[in-house]
């Protein structure tokens, strides 16, 4: 156990506090013109993803958190749940649609999904930064827009919709941000 005084607080460090696990987000060091010097920090916590701003003296004692990575290979889904496989020993886990949220959307069959453990116990999958997916359905182009800087919504073969430049329509395979839900660039196939 590894412990960190609050003016150590950094974004993307997890901490354990008040028996949650939370991901710095923000900081912001704090020096009153009265009393002392305090870390302002904006917390998320990773498995209910709500969020919470709290203030740490900078000599305040906090526990430091470590997850252990695993790569794993999605294999299928059965209701609620979802199975994956361990890259490396084959061994199969049953998690929650819960520990990816609404991300889940871009789960296909065969990614390969980073799975953060804590003490053992799963605490969220984190999906690739990106994926190439096809549209299957755009609104066609109205003539004299593509002049224009504006985006027109599209529906992916996944069911979600997204913006995507006029010039783009159906059938053509882009690449996606999965944590914003908007086109990168065409895929180059």
């Amino acid at each position: 156990m590894e412990k960190i005084s609050g003016g150590e607080l950094r974004p993307g460090i997890i901490v354990n506090f008040k028996n949650r696990l939370l991901v710095v987000v923000k900081t912001q060091h704090v020096k009153p013109g009265k009393g002392p010097a305090y870390m302002q920090a904006e917390l998320k916590d990773i498995q209910s993803a709500t969020k919470l701003n709290e203030r740490f003296r900078t000599d305040e004692s906090l526990e430091r958190v470590r997850l252990d990575e695993t790569e794993y290979q999605y294999l299928f889904e059965d209701g609620e749940h979802l199975t994956f496989m361990d890259q490396e020993t084959y061994e199969q886990v049953t998690l929650s649609k819960d520990l990816i949220g609404d991300q889940v959307d871009f789960l296909t069959e065969g990614m390969v999904v980073s799975v953060s453990s804590y003490q053992g116990a799963p605490v969220g999958v984190t999906l690739p930064t990106t994926i190439i997916m096809e549209i299957a359905e755009a609104d066609p182009v109205v003539k004299g827009q593509t002049a224009t800087s504006s985006y027109k919504p599209a529906i992916l073969t996944n069911g979600v919709r997204v913006m995507v430049p006029p010039h783009i329509g159906s059938g053509v395979r882009i690449v996606v941000n999965i944590a914003d839900r908007e086109y990168v660039e065409r895929a180059k196939d």
